[in-house]
């Protein structure tokens, strides 16, 4: 039926007699002669048809954009005039000869340009119109080729590629499981993986020394841009590889991935400790492409007068803070009004400022609502330790040091992309150190990863001190997105233990949630650890996207839902009695 796809065709095909097939990309009819452009997977390409061809012509007249034909025609050159630099085909087009269509189709609810206006919940409604675009074709292709790569690269190293469980345990990974009823066992659940973590490991003490597995996982939370409930991973784990080796090697492959990929030398990955990330950006996944950084000021600020500043500078839990934007004059009032809004959201209850119209005038140089709240000599001993210019604005953050590091470092990301202050394109770090532990609602601790993760240091330091205990654990992040995260695992049994003690987890909780992973620890487990990259995350950077949804095939939207399918839906009353479930409706 086809000798040529629509996208391939060139100079090089000039006198050849081809058929094509594909879906009416746009119908024009130019004084009798009607023109229809051809699009398939490889591209598009003119097609032309005049009253020569009378049936053929007749048939064009006939059919509307996204009616499937099938073309048999000649390849020759387009008139000079008419050449469009911006197609591969643009050099050439293909006379009609024989039209047969394939199939009719109803005007489609939106124009299938390469950027469409449509609205989301359009698109993901009628999916199978959306990724029939051009920009979403390659979207897709480019997400094959990186899996591919990826694919081949950690064979080369020796990496075996083994299938875990979807059916498993319900296990505490940071998030609510996905439960699946069985109706075998009645009154009893499975759940979808939030990863495969455990299974990996259990293949580490198995002997098989390195595995990987493109995953999918299911986490039951709040979905955000970057996340949806089910999602897929690089799943990675070595034995007696230590944090440096395995960082080294994600590294390259992340280095090499990105050359073959999209031609991008990446830069070797700088390391920032959790607290240094924390100190200077408020976050634990930074941005490095732009400079601004956190200045601690509390020292500066416990004697003054004003409260605003003096409680937080004086509470061992808080943070006073200062970020200094160059050139902040180009800030408007509205503008700074609109960032006090967009900071709220983070718990802010404000945002201080001060502008520095003429530094060397000293006070009288300023202009600040809360000049008159500080004294001077502490507003001058900012500045200097700030280095401000002339036209610097200054943004302070006062409270609790979640809140401001929520809120300042969720400002200093929207500074950065509001008025394009990148240096470079890509920069890409390591996070490393992260606590082992972090206060839960009851006053106990909960694993900032997961309870798997090995602690720096011993037994009696960690239980000495559960809060300042740090962990071997790893991030990775690029452009301010974490792309993945490991750790080297706990190996030893006496301390898999500890750590369930710390996490006030009994004995007999322990040994029903993880008996397995017990046991298998008192009979030689290696040194291990391991690496999980988000493969929807990185493509989406790959892609240049700002959410993960565009790089999915049929992904949900930020309710969870698939508006293709109506899924999530009810299930006939039968089957929830064959499975024995019962159905409560919220109020």
């Amino acid at each position: 039926m086809r000798s040529h796809y629509c996208g391939q065709l060139r100079d090089a095909n000039v006198g050849d007699e081809v058929s094509l097939c594909g879906w009416v990309h746009r119908r024009r009819d130019h004084g009798g002669v009607i023109f229809l452009d051809l699009r398939d997977h490889q591209g598009i390409v003119q097609v032309v048809f005049d009253p020569d061809t009378a049936a053929s012509f007749t048939l064009a007249d006939q059919v509307r954009n996204e009616y499937v034909l099938n073309i048999k025609g000649k390849v020759r050159h387009r008139d000079a005039a008419a050449v469009n630099p911006k197609m591969g085909t643009g050099t050439i087009e293909v006379l009609g000869k024989e039209l047969v269509i394939l199939n009719k189709a109803d005007t489609p609810p939106f124009q299938l340009d390469d950027y469409s206006s449509a609205g989301e919940d359009v698109r993901l409604r009628y999916r199978y119109i959306d990724l029939r675009r051009p920009e979403m074709q390659e979207k897709l292709r480019l997400r094959s080729r990186t899996s591919h790569f990826i694919r081949r690269y950690l064979e080369s190293r020796e990496f075996v590629d083994i299938e875990t469980p979807i059916l498993t345990k319900a296990t505490p990974e940071g998030a609510r499981d996905y439960l699946v009823p069985s109706r075998t066992h009645p009154g009893q659940f499975f759940a979808l993986p939030q990863s495969p973590q455990l299974f990996k490991q259990l293949l580490m003490m198995s002997g098989f020394d390195r595995y990987y597995q493109i995953a999918r996982c299911f986490r039951d939370e709040d979905l955000r841009a970057d996340r949806q409930p089910e999602f897929t991973q690089v799943d990675i784990e070595t034995t007696f590889m230590d944090e440096q080796q395995i960082m080294a090697l994600t590294e390259d492959l992340m280095r090499s991935l990105f050359k073959e990929i999209i031609n991008v030398e990446l830069e070797p990955f700088p390391l920032l400790t959790y607290a240094d990330a924390m100190r200077k950006y408020g976050s634990d996944r930074p941005d490095l492409r732009f400079e601004l950084e956190f200045v601690d000021v509390a020292d500066l600020m416990q004697d003054v007068e004003f409260k605003v500043f003096s409680a937080p500078a004086r509470d061992a839990d808080s943070r006073v803070v200062a970020l200094r934007l160059p050139d902040g004059d180009r800030l408007s009032r509205k503008m700074i009004d609109d960032y006090t809004k967009f900071v709220a959201v983070y718990g802010a209850r404000g945002l201080a400022y001060i502008r520095v119209n003429d530094i060397e005038a000293g006070i009288a140089g300023l202009q600040s609502p809360i000049l008159k709240f500080l004294p001077d000599d502490v507003v001058l001993a900012i500045l200097q330790r700030l280095g401000a210019e002339n036209k610097d604005i200054i943004f302070f953050g006062a409270d609790k040091a979640g809140v401001v590091n929520d809120a300042l470092g969720a400002l200093r990301g929207k500074l950065g992309e509001d008025l394009k202050l990148y240096t470079r394109p890509w920069a890409p770090c390591w996070v490393t150190h992260f606590p082992m532990f972090e206060p839960d609602k009851s006053g106990g601790w909960t694993a900032t990863h997961h309870p798997f993760t090995q602690p720096v240091g011993d037994m009696e330091e960690m239980l000495a001190n559960p809060g300042k205990t740090l962990s071997r654990a790893y991030d990775v992040v690029i452009n301010g997105h974490e792309v993945g995260g490991g750790s080297i695992r706990v190996h030893q049994m006496a301390m898999q233990q500890q750590i369930f003690e710390v996490l006030k987890l009994s004995q007999n909780e322990a040994n029903v949630k993880f008996g397995f992973l017990l046991d298998a620890l008192r009979f030689g487990a290696p040194p291990h650890g391991g690496l999980a990259l988000g493969l929807d995350r990185l493509i989406m950077l790959l892609c240049g996207s700002h959410a993960i949804r565009d790089v999915i095939a049929f992904p949900k939207t930020q309710t969870a839902a698939c508006l293709l399918t109506s899924a999530p839906s009810e299930v006939d009353p039968q089957q929830l009695k064959d499975l024995h479930v019962a159905v409560r409706k919220p109020a």
